[in-house]
């Protein structure tokens, strides 16, 4: 067993030979946290602990198959057997393979992905977005609500006819024996919950259960560890909660936060030594996260020498920017360092635009790691094909791409017709559309037949009245098709239409440059801004920060450090969060970090001046006055609740440090409680 200690530090060893109870491992960023999971998986079956009793949940398979591999150097001996080391949703696969019955229906399903999902939906021939339908389908099985719930819960008429898609989407399931990835989660559940002895029975089966990424569970994957844990309470969670950062997509900080309080009598280790980053970039990211209250409480300490201190610069608007950081790009890759450790992180996609056409005009190669380059986005497509409907009314390729796109109730029938008619006739379907428009009236329906007719108009009236080397020409752009008011309605609204904004303003600054330039000049000019070179292995990386979280390099810009960007604001924006992707951003840099920030960009499509980003001065490496959110809104008279002193009146609000006292009445006492231990009503 001396292989299992080799190069453990303390609190990691005691992580590992602490194996019964619940446990909270608190791994903060580059503290060894595979390394410890995997050495405790060793060290149980070391011990005589049967493999089969262990299960390790993860959200990646890179993630289980890595630990899956680096366990199995450690364990001394052969095994017969490895232990379950899988996702959640392999794990909810694995357990309906054995279990469906217990629900009616055979084990013989088939896993539809999110294609097939949204063919289904569309199936039921709705005006609603089918992505908006998706994503709210999901929602109602995280939260184990039937379709009559739903639709009992629903207030407005579009989730009313939401909730009665989701009834034949389920009835649809059931009758063609089809589970989707949110059923793998929540049948389980279900099962477990409906039948308590095989709920026992589970939970004697693996008595020793870890779980990695814990911060980032949502509500259904908590209350399925509890049924997992519910005989032994070997609940093992190992997760940093200054690394949250999914809390858009479902991850309930609290899972984390609040684990000591749902399992009693949890030991909580904190593994703090960071073996990644410099102690001046380790400063930073410490000197940031302190400014969250909702947290745990821990500070990185760091193995390394102090390094470099962190280049903050600052541009006047992006072009400037993303020539700086290319030229200082190139100059390293002169120097020698190997392209594969540099990397360019930003907090919105939108931002990808400028730093890719740098990088292009500087000729260094780079790849977009974990999303879309800038003009292969969807909305980005569409927005260039009705440019270019615009400028070449025959461009039947385009055409095709956004004749039903905003939505126009144009079917899939009706327009493999028009095309066939078009190809028949030998013209382009914009010609046989306004030229052949008796032979069109008999071949689609009366409302069919009005909706093109509008929709060539539209594109005659601009293309005719609008000059489109003048500002305004996008402005009637999308006052006459509404392609940003289509992506509003979305799921994923945020970045595209954060994208359209970042491509409008890109169209009014060309004209101001190039007031005598034409149409077919700025389509041109993109068209050579998109078309990067061939990719070879030796590029940098440009991705969103989320897209960062597991990665580390050597050399890290982050761009786009302004208020309203980074952190980004707006309704339901959530600060610490925003605070906690800055902390995920400077702990992916090992040896030099630079913080970039400009004092104008495209915002909400027009260029605005900008200040710069509070996490500057918050993480130590710039001046600038500290903004304080105004103690998370409680105000006097205001109803809050308290764990154990239960329901309060706020009788006054005062400052300490960093954090905000209350003074609260409870029924007749008064207390001092700080503002992030309660809750408003």
């Amino acid at each position: 067993m001396k292989n299992i200690y080799t190069d453990l530090n303390e609190a990691q060893k005691e992580a590992m030979e602490q194996l019964d109870g619940p446990i909270l491992i608190l791994a903060g960023a580059g503290s060894g946290k595979t390394k410890t999971i995997t050495s405790r998986i060793a060290y149980m079956i070391n011990n005589g602990i049967p493999p089969s009793s262990i299960l390790t949940l993860t959200f990646t398979n890179k993630a289980a198959s890595e630990m899956r591999s680096r366990a199995a150097t450690l364990i001394n001996g052969d095994v017969p057997y490895q232990p379950l080391l899988c996702t959640f949703h392999k794990f909810g696969l694995l357990f309906l393979k054995f279990h469906m019955q217990s629900i009616g229906r055979p084990n013989s399903f088939v896993i539809i992905d999110m294609d097939d999902k949204k063919r289904i939906i569309k199936s039921f021939d709705t005006d609603l977005a089918i992505p908006l339908i998706s994503s709210e389908i999901s929602r109602f099985k995280n939260n184990l609500l039937t379709p009559q719930e739903a639709l009992n819960s629903a207030q407005l008429p579009n989730y009313k006819q939401i909730a009665n898609i989701y009834q034949k989407y389920e009835s649809y399931l059931e009758q063609n024996n089809l589970v989707d990835f949110d059923d793998l989660l929540a049948l389980p559940y279900k099962i477990l919950e409906k039948d308590k002895e095989l709920c026992k029975e589970t939970s004697q089966r693996y008595q020793y259960i870890m779980v990695d990424e814990y911060q980032d569970t949502n509500d259904l994957q908590f209350k399925l560890l509890q049924k997992l844990s519910s005989e032994h309470n070997n609940l093992c969670v190992v997760g940093d909660d200054d690394q949250s950062i999914y809390g858009w997509r479902g991850a309930n900080i609290k899972n984390i936060l609040e684990f000591p309080d749902k399992f009693p009598d949890t030991k909580v280790i904190k593994l703090t030594k960071n073996y990644r980053s410099t102690d001046t970039i380790l400063k930073a990211a410490n000197d940031l996260i302190e400014h969250n209250r909702n947290r745990l409480g821990k500070q990185l300490q760091g193995t390394k020498d102090k390094g470099k201190e962190i280049n903050v610069i600052h541009h006047d608007d992006e072009i400037m920017e993303a020539r700086s950081i290319a030229r200082k790009i190139s100059t390293l890759i002169d120097e020698g360092v190997d392209p594969r450790d540099i990397a360019v992180l930003y907090r919105i996609n939108a931002l990808s635009r400028s730093i890719e056409e740098g990088l292009n005009r500087c000729g260094v190669p780079y790849k977009m790691v974990g999303g879309l380059k800038f003009y292969e986005r969807a909305e980005i497509k569409d927005l260039i094909s009705y440019l270019r409907i615009i400028a070449n009314p025959n461009d039947d390729f385009s055409l095709r791409r956004i004749i039903n796109r905003p939505k126009r109730g144009l079917g899939k029938a009706t327009v493999d017709k028009i095309l066939k008619a078009s190809y028949d006739k030998k013209c382009s379907v914009f010609s046989y559309l306004t030229i052949q428009k008796d032979e069109l009236e008999t071949l689609v329906t009366k409302k069919a037949f009005k909706t093109l007719g509008e929709f060539c108009q539209d594109i005659e009236d601009i293309k005719h009245s609008c000059d489109a080397s003048t500002y305004e020409f996008i402005d009637n752009l999308e006052k006459t098709f509404g392609i940003r008011k289509y992506y509003e309605g979305l799921p994923d609204s945020l970045d595209r239409v954060t994208n359209i904004d970042e491509f409008y303003g890109l169209f009014r600054d060309f004209v101001i440059q190039n007031p005598e330039s034409s149409l077919d000049d700025f389509l041109n000019d993109i068209a050579l801004q998109s078309d990067q070179d061939q990719i070879d292995d030796r590029s940098i990386s440009i991705m969103s920060i989320h897209a960062s979280k597991g990665l580390e390099f050597e050399y890290l810009f982050v761009i786009g450090l302004e208020e309203g960007f980074f952190p980004l604001i707006g309704d339901g924006t959530d600060i610490e969060e925003e605070r906690r992707l800055g902390y995920v951003a400077i702990t992916r840099a090992k040896k030099e970090l630079t913080l970039s920030s400009s004092a104008s960009r495209y915002y909400k499509g027009k260029r605005a001046g900008l200040g710069k980003s509070r996490f500057l001065s918050e993480c130590g490496v710039s001046k600038g006055s500290l903004k304080i959110e105004k103690s998370t809104s409680y105000k006097k008279g205001a109803l809050v609740k308290h764990k154990i002193f239960g329901i309060g009146r706020v009788t006054e609000v005062s400052k300490v440090k960093r954090e905000f006292k209350l003074k609260i009445n409870f029924a007749g006492k008064t207390r001092d409680i700080l503002a992030s231990f309660v809750e408003k009503i």
